[in-house]
């Protein structure tokens, strides 16, 4: 009889630990493992150095305005997080309004597909990803709209996992993916028939710098749309708390500075684009996009378990667990600026580079 009780114990137990770790698994099961957690393009002994140096940076703030010192930044903080971004989240680095009835992977799915649809492009024509990251709404593009999509991102490691995803895909004769700064891309002028970003011009020092790039690489004629991050009507500049909560968002996602919704369009006419579209997707009647990260607090923890053990046997760099503590203090925060509505990551512009059109005036330099 205790044979069989410690049988069944036993049996229990280990059922316990394969839903725990398994069942409420991360995003991606068949994509990054929790024992390939790395730093990225960072060598293992240097990731926990890095962290510390990407968290000094926000004690120099006036360099975070620096447009030369900004793509270092931006690329360290990917090395840092691409792995665990693509392992508790997915392959598309973006949130996107809950639909009822829909998985996250579909209504991820329908997002990034609307996106196209807007810029209106054909089978066989070649558009841009600005920021591309792993490639996820890429090949989901890719694979709506069978354009050709050339991504570019910043980081060499996610040039690396995009490229393995989109031959796992089937997609690699459809999607390109370019190492460069989206400030100074390596493209010829007049060369996309559409283009769009989701979530990533964010990551520019001045959004001016990276919409004058994407118009002179577009045909005259051609559309682009982008979701953005800013800071909405809500948002209050004298209330602590919603200074705090920005502020939090900013650190947390190497964010140069949070924009105004009104200063989006402002920018977008101003390197030469006409406006055809403008709207937040965030705000009512869709539904919230933060309850994702809500709904992922049991799945941090279980996470945060598994990689402070796989730290502590050395499977994981040093310094990683900082990082997975760091995203789900930013989460947090996020959630805080979803429900009080002072935040939207996903504030929707449509523009068209004009049919006849001269080059864009070049951006005003800083004082």
């Amino acid at each position: 009889m205790e044979t069989l009780t410690l049988f069944i114990t036993g049996a229990l137990v280990a059922v316990g630990i394969y839903w725990f770790l398994c069942v409420l698994g991360p995003a991606e099961r068949k994509g990054k493992r929790a024992v390939d957690l790395s730093g990225g393009s960072i060598s293992a002994e240097k990731v926990q150095d890095n962290y510390k140096q990407y968290w000094s940076f926000f004690r120099r703030p006036k360099e975070i305005e620096t447009a030369e010192k900004v793509p270092d930044f931006v690329d360290t903080f990917y090395n840092l997080v691409t792995d665990i971004y693509e392992w508790g989240w997915g392959q598309s680095f973006h949130f996107s309004p809950s639909i009822p009835g829909k998985s996250h992977r579909d209504a991820t799915r329908l997002h990034e597909e609307m996106a196209v649809d807007l810029i209106q492009v054909k089978p066989g024509q070649k558009i841009l990803d600005v920021g591309c990251g792993v490639g996820g709404p890429m090949r989901a593009i890719a694979s709506h709209s069978r354009a050709n999509v050339v991504g570019i991102t910043i980081n060499e490691y996610q040039v690396n996992r995009a490229r393995l995803h989109n031959k796992k895909a089937g997609l690699d004769a459809l999607c390109e993916v370019v190492c460069g700064n989206f400030l100074q891309m390596p493209f010829d002028d007049n060369t996309f028939d559409g283009a769009y970003s989701i979530e990533a011009t964010c990551h520019a020092p001045k959004l001016e710098e990276v919409y004058a790039e994407i118009y002179r690489v577009l045909k005259p004629g051609s559309m682009y749309v982008s979701y953005e991050w800013v800071t909405t009507e809500k948002f209050k500049a004298e209330d602590d708390e919603h200074v705090e909560v920005i502020q939090g968002i900013e650190r947390g996602d190497a964010l140069p500075g949070l924009r105004a919704y009104v200063d989006i369009a402002e920018t977008a006419e101003k390197v030469g684009f006409e406006i055809v579209k403008e709207k937040d997707l965030a705000a009512p009647p869709a539904q919230p996009w933060w309850t994702r990260l809500k709904m992922g607090r049991l799945a941090y923890w279980r996470n945060h378990i598994v990689v402070q053990i796989l730290s502590a046997v050395g499977v994981a760099p040093k310094g990683t667990v900082d990082v997975h503590e760091m995203l789900f203090k930013t989460a947090d925060f996020l959630t805080r600026g979803g429900e009080t509505g002072i935040f939207s990551p996903m504030h929707m512009i449509l523009c068209r580079k004009p049919e006849s059109s001269s080059p864009p005036p070049p951006p005003e330099e800083s004082s």
